[in-house]
């Protein structure tokens, strides 16, 4: 069997836009829409860029790998640089910060509005532990996420968007202000930048194989198959996700003439939720953050404790793995949101340009993987100018360095200094590499 019914192809797709969209996605495209104000059109294109279609690339990327992408980075890369960056990518995108976020943000705008001062600390307590007992229980038995999440989960999570978007479009809360900030001068870049917090294009290398999988295990066989159902997926999940930013940052600038420029898009959310169902508006919030998460959480979760079952050889059982990083995003959740999103900056800006580059040039593995020094060459290039962008971010940047390179590498200025370098690293690796074979990495029979 190779094919699977319409309905199947469709929670496929419904299953990868619920792990995708979760808590980052519902409070960054708020505030950019506050900030850009009259620049929305153009800050929205970045933004799409990198939080919906760097994850597209990714998805073709995978279904052109036939779904053996993590041994595609094996392959291309030397083994030790592939080992380090999948290591650190699923723990961004697992225990260290996506998860943690999860519950932080669902907690922050849904439950915390019902709760006095008194009793915060320990309600965000017994609030994650019951959200991330509720994740457990969901990525148990990773056979059954597509029933649980794309066929019950996801269809109510779009009923409540469908009303909360409805309710932004019929009647605005304002007009569109001036835009503020670094969106006055290039909207596009800073959309663009605003678009890694989504977390979505490192989240895809997990998530594409997690429906890879759950295709198989319904007969899907052959790497072209494969490869059309993980596409097909993407795109379903892809024009849900684009029609759901444009909407929530829409919100976003017609909010700021109304509520004034938020701290950031969790209060900016719940107050505007507020303001447009009234005493009802928190409680409908509070469904809509707690499904994103859940979704996104059990994804996730699943997706870091397979990789690392795997890394370690089946000595460490996919159970533990589930449950220690439950364990620990529990703990971290409860430190708080604003700190989670603060660390998680020089880790992206260290992570992202790396996976760009890598998916971009897997797109034409059928022309030049046969020369991996032209990954090898790009990726370590880039390497050097991400890791400089990390430390700047982190405090621990050299000014001395940093002017040099603002002065004389292009688009340094906008945290996009290192993609000159990664084209000039491919080249001179492809030229050392021109007798340098690599082996195909073809797709699993069945």
């Amino acid at each position: 069997m190779n094919q699977l019914k319409k309905t199947e192809l469709l929670a496929l797709g419904l299953m990868m836009f619920s792990i995708f969209f979760g808590a980052g996605n519902l409070i960054f495209p708020p505030a950019l829409g506050q900030a850009a104000g009259s620049h929305l059109g153009m800050a929205m294109l970045g933004f799409l860029a990198t939080g919906v279609g760097l994850p597209l690339l990714g998805v073709v990327a995978i279904a052109l790998a036939g779904g053996r992408y993590i041994e595609l980075i094996h392959t291309r890369m030397y083994p030790w640089f592939a080992t380090a960056l999948l290591v650190i990518l699923y723990l961004v995108i697992g225990p260290l910060f996506a998860m943690p976020r999860t519950g932080a943000v669902s907690f922050e705008i849904g439950i915390r509005p019902f709760l006095d001062a008194g009793s915060i600390t320990a309600g965000q307590a017994i609030y994650t532990a019951l959200f991330f007992g509720a994740a457990y229980y969901l990525a148990l038995n990773p056979n059954k996420l597509m029933d649980r999440i794309g066929k019950m989960l996801t269809p109510i999570l779009l009923v409540f968007l469908v009303v909360l978007i409805a309710r932004t479009l019929i009647a605005p809360l304002g007009g569109i202000l001036d835009a503020t900030g670094a969106y006055v001068a290039a909207p596009f870049a800073q959309g663009f930048q605003d678009g890694y917090q989504t977390m979505d294009l490192l989240a895809t290398i997990a998530i594409g194989t997690i429906v890879v999988n759950a295709a198989r295990m319904r007969g899907v066989e052959g790497k072209r198959a494969l490869g059309e159902v993980t596409l097909l997926s993407g795109l379903i999940s892809v024009v849900l996700m684009s029609a759901i930013y444009l909407s929530l940052s829409y919100l976003g600038a017609t909010s700021a003439a109304v509520l004034g420029h938020s701290e950031n898009g969790g209060q900016l959310l719940a107050s505007a939720v507020g303001l447009l169902f009234g005493p009802w508006g928190n409680l409908l919030l509070a469904v809509i953050i707690a499904l994103a998460c859940l979704t996104t959480c059990c994804g996730i979760t699943s997706g870091a404790a397979w990789f690392f079952n795997k890394l370690f050889h089946n000595k460490i059982s996919y159970e533990r793995l589930l449950l220690g990083f439950l364990i620990f995003s529990f703990a971290v959740s409860n430190v708080g949101l604003t700190q989670i999103i603060a660390l998680a900056v020089p880790f992206l800006l260290l992570i992202y340009p790396l996976v760009i580059v890598f998916v971009v040039l897997s797109l034409f593995d059928g022309i030049i993987g046969s020369r991996p020094g032209i990954y090898r060459g790009a990726l370590l290039t880039t390497l050097a100018f991400s890791a400089i962008d990390a430390l700047s971010a982190a405090g621990l940047g050299l000014p001395a360095i940093t002017g040099i390179l603002s002065a004389y590498v292009p688009f340094y200025g906008i945290q996009m200094g290192w993609l000159v370098p990664a084209l000039l690293g491919a080249l001179v690796g492809g030229i050392f590499s021109a007798t340098e074979t690599a082996p195909v990495v073809e797709a699993e029979k069945g």
